[in-house]
């Protein structure tokens, strides 16, 4: 671990910056806006917050990040992902839409941004790493299913109180015949609305229009008397700076929950970072952006905004339109605040049914049935991380998915490299090492060459031990054992120990163990724990070409004369007997 004074600079992205990025980054900055406003609204919905906190976070978390950053065109704020393990969090500490409720999602975007701002100065980032993408799309259809049941209710105009998404389904069955005709069709208009934007161009703010639309259609049902349900006025579009309370009754939940949503997160940005890095043509430092990504959202929160994050769909666009440098980001939000100011009044105009339909959108677009089809198909140890993960989701909770399905990973991975590869091999005519069995390769009647592909320590050491023992009991005669390690980086105690077994093993029965090494920190790890004293410095090289020679030195001559493999270019030099 050490201390990274670099990533607390921000980067030197204002070096880019000219006359014609300024221009490209207004426009996509201005499209960015229009983009944000809606999404804002909407993913606010889904964490159980009033639309001002999503603004909040469409506002104050991208400029900290940009400055900060180290992605050209990333744009960060509320996303869906973060949206919908924040309120599966949170929900099943406080009761939502309650005061404790808003403002616990404030402070636990100051716990989530301490958390990532430590991981990046410290290097620590790595950690992230365990978050596999099989886990990943576990997660994200978790989250999407309980968006959708969380919607289906307004989306249809019934009100449940349920959390659980069993509960949601078992509450909208028997409240079925209480549905609204007039909120069906203005969420199916702003869904249907939506989708046709898009399809006509990627650009198009689709989310703006479709909520435009459903507002247009909430206006003729309104006309004609029915009681439409309305977002309702906001109390203020432009954050303020506020230390958000601490109930210390529920902290330790709350962080509990903070640590889940920080790797979530910086998931969600490095990998939008990197995969946008090429086309940019930026080197992208992951630690960098995880300090900005902390910074954000301290920020944010003491601005009166839930956690965020980057945001894939926002990123694409940004760069889409033409971003060039990170003013883009900051040029939303200053035209997102212009926007608020100007037009904010609408959205306590926005139908909560069209809101619903969007959300819905959102939901679906969040699903890969076809990628969990192809993992079924080609991977089932995969697979099987996403259905415990998905699972984990819907019915414990999108916080405890991550760490089930990190836990899952972790057990595979365990139980992988627990079972190394131990094969014995022979030279082929041309002088090739292949497997001896697989290939019915002659062996030499004094000598038998193993290799070791994988990880030798505490949790693979007995699976070695037991197949070294095996090969000997195959090969009884042959009292010279040249083991190659091929695939091993590192060796603890418990896997060096095997080796000097071994050689103590072999040393009783009249033989030796020989062992070839390539890797020079290996050699020098096996030196350090005592290898290199049981087995024999001269009894250590460096390719087989130099163990086979000293094998063919250390050989019984009269086995060798009555031999009629001979399958070293070596043997050839020695007498058959008369």
């Amino acid at each position: 671990m050490s201390f990274s004074f670099a990533a607390l600079l921000p980067h030197p992205w204002w070096r880019d910056v000219s006359s014609g990025t300024i221009r490209a980054d207004l426009f996509a900055g201005l499209t960015g806006a229009t983009v944000v406003l809606p999404q804002a609204v909407a993913f606010a919905s889904i964490a159980g917050l009033p639309p001002q906190y999503g603004l909040y976070a469409a506002i104050v978390t991208p400029i900290v990040a940009a400055i900060f950053g180290s992605s050209m065109v990333m744009v960060s704020g509320p996303t869906t992902a973060i949206s919908a393990i924040v309120f599966s969090s949170l929900a099943g500490i406080i009761e939502p839409g309650t005061p404790l409720f808003f403002q616990t999602a404030v402070l636990l975007a100051v716990l989530v941004g301490i958390i990532q701002f430590a991981l990046g100065i410290f290097g620590l980032g790595r950690l992230i790493a365990f978050v596999s993408h099989s886990v990943m799309l576990g997660f994200m259809s978790a989250a999407a299913i309980l968006i959708a049941v969380s919607q289906l209710g307004p989306a249809m105009g019934i009100s449940i109180s349920a959390h659980s998404v069993f509960e949601r389904l078992v509450g909208l069955a028997n409240s079925i015949d209480q549905a609204q005709w007039p909120a069906i069709m203005i969420s199916a208009s702003a869904l249907i609305i939506a989708l046709i934007a898009k399809r006509i161009s990627g650009l198009l703010p689709h989310y703006l229009i479709g909520l435009i639309g459903s507002g247009i259609v909430a206006h003729y049902f309104a006309v004609e008397g029915a009681d439409i349900r309305m977002v309702g006025e906001l109390p203020d579009v432009v954050p303020v700076f506020a230390v958000p309370n601490i109930n210390w009754s529920i902290f330790t939940s709350v962080l509990e929950s903070a640590i889940a949503v920080s790797m979530v997160a910086l998931l969600e940005a490095v990998s939008i970072g990197r995969a946008f890095a090429p086309k940019t043509g930026h080197r992208f430092n992951a630690n960098q952006e995880i300090v900005a990504q902390g910074l954000s959202n301290v920020a944010g929160g003491l601005f009166g905004a839930y956690p965020g994050s980057g945001s894939f769909t926002r990123s694409g666009i940004n760069f889409s339109a033409g971003a060039k440098t990170p003013l883009a980001a900051i040029f939303a939000s200053l035209f997102l605040v212009i926007l608020l100011l100007n037009f904010g009044f609408l959205i306590a105009h926005i139908p909560l049914a069209g809101l619903a339909g969007l959300i819905l959108l959102v939901a679906w677009n969040l699903l890969s049935p076809s990628e969990v089809v192809r993992l079924f198909k080609t991977d089932r140890t995969e697979a099987w991380i996403v259905t415990f993960t998905f699972a984990s989701g819907v019915f414990l909770g999108l916080e405890i998915a991550i760490l089930v399905g990190v836990l899952i990973s972790l057990l595979v991975f365990l139980s992988k490299s627990s079972k190394p590869n131990l094969i014995v091999i022979a030279p082929e005519k041309a002088g090739v090492f292949r497997n001896a069995q697989l290939f019915k390769l002659q062996q030499c009647p004094q000598a038998v060459f193993v290799r070791l592909d994988g990880p030798l320590y505490f949790g693979s050491a007995e699976a070695v031990e037991r197949g070294l023992q095996s090969i000997s009991r195959l090969y009884p005669r042959q009292k010279h054992v040249v083991l190659i390690l091929k695939g091993v980086g590192d060796v603890d105690l418990s896997g060096g120990q095997v080796l000097i077994d071994e050689a103590e093993r072999i040393r009783k029965r009249g033989g030796a163990l020989h062992i070839v090494i390539r890797y020079a920190p290996l050699e020098h790890r096996l030196r350090q724990i005592g290898v290199f004293h049981a087995v024999g410095e001269d009894h250590i090289y460096q390719s087989k070409g130099d163990a086979i020679r000293a094998i063919v030195d250390l050989a019984d001559r009269s086995i060798c004369q009555s031999c009629s493999a001979r399958i070293f270019r070596e043997c050839q030099g020695i007498e058959k007997a008369a």
